[in-house]
């Protein structure tokens, strides 16, 4: 199957993104709770969603919405903790 070389690079770029959470992550770069390395997660993994989805391909559309929807729950729990963080110290003071 030929695949044009616009949706080769949007692929591309998909997969980028996640590498580049993957990688600040194991070089201790990237905080698994933060914003940055869901948002790179959530975003590659929605790009390659789409793409997975011309022509459809089950199992990888499958992959990627879980995906996306396990990192906006880490973005979302992270987010939690800092603002509960942020609370604890102001009631401290």
């Amino acid at each position: 199957m030929q695949f044009s070389l616009a949706h080769q690079l949007v692929s591309f770029l998909g997969a980028l993104l996640i590498l580049i959470a993957y990688i600040g992550h194991q070089l201790h770069k990237m905080n698994p709770r933060g914003t940055m390395y869901n948002w790179l997660n959530a975003i590659g993994s929605a790009i390659l969603g789409w793409m997975a989805l011309h022509p459809f391909q089950l199992g990888f559309v499958i992959l990627e919405f879980v995906w996306v929807v396990v990192s906006m729950y880490g973005w979302y729990a992270g987010m939690q903790e800092r603002r509960a963080a942020l609370v604890a110290i102001e009631t401290r003071n």
